[in-house]
């Protein structure tokens, strides 16, 4: 644990409070987005995912089997400008740059985002068996391409794929996903929560591209997998952002 008596290294000045505010934020500790339950300081607008709050001195996962991984308040490197083209980094679960805190394994040169430690090898969707996996040979069906669109040579993050190969997700895809929410869903500093009445998203390229919806089945599996992994890379697994993932992801 990193809060003693409500501070925190990163914010000594004043206590962290657990708060739950159906408003996006970003948090900064890692300085990727948040949204829900955040520790947080009134006077000085100061929010951490409980990720970032509470922290390990290392940390391991289970892809990575046999590596150790270091927690760090700064990306490792020659200078501390977190915007240093030189001296980025990129989280290998993510694909996206690392501005703040992260976990580093340093025998391997790997980076964690806090709140990307927590994507699980496996995951049981509505009865649907989901893998990690490094690099896929088929192509994702949120952008249709085998590597996330903008990905950095050798940093193509993760990828979820189902053991019946129906469904494939890049990991960087989801945080897309939560990008088009942030964009649609107002001002980080609104104190109005998301409303789905404003976000609007597209479907899938590969579904699109088909002229049709899918069966509901499939949709509803798709719906499911988008809100769980937006709820960890929100830092707030118990996330429902206004039922979005649930009923706005697509318009059938």
């Amino acid at each position: 644990m990193t809060i003693t008596e409500n501070t925190h290294f990163s914010h000594p000045q004043h206590p962290l409070d657990l708060k739950n505010y159906q408003k996006p934020y970003i948090c900064d500790g890692c300085k990727e987005q948040g949204f829900g339950s955040r520790y947080r300081c009134e006077l000085c607008n100061y929010d951490l995912h409980a990720d970032c709050a509470f922290t390990d001195s290392t940390t391991s996962h289970k892809f990575f089997k046999a590596c150790t991984f270091k927690f760090l308040d700064q990306r490792p490197g020659k200078c501390c400008n977190s915007h240093c083209k030189d001296c980025m980094r990129y989280c290998d679960a993510c694909g996206k740059p690392i501005h703040g805190f992260v976990y580093h394994c340093k025998e391997k040169g790997w980076d964690l985002h806090p709140c990307c430690r927590n994507l699980t090898n496996e995951l049981d969707i509505d009865g649907i068996k989901f893998h990690l996996r490094g690099t896929v040979s088929s192509k994702c069906i949120w952008c249709n391409q085998r590597n996330p669109p903008g990905s950095v040579s050798g940093i193509r993050g993760w990828s979820y794929v189902s053991k019946c190969k129906n469904y494939r997700f890049h990991v960087y895809c989801a945080t897309e996903m939560v990008n088009q929410v942030w964009k649609n869903g107002g001002s980080k500093d609104s104190n109005e929560c998301l409303s789905i009445e404003n976000v609007k998203l597209p479907l899938p390229v590969s579904l699109n591209r088909s002229g049709g919806s899918g069966s509901n089945s499939f949709m509803r599996i798709v719906k499911v997998f988008l809100k769980t992994i937006a709820g960890i890379l929100l830092g707030d697994p118990t996330i429902t952002l206004t039922s979005l993932f649930v009923e706005l992801v697509f318009k059938e």
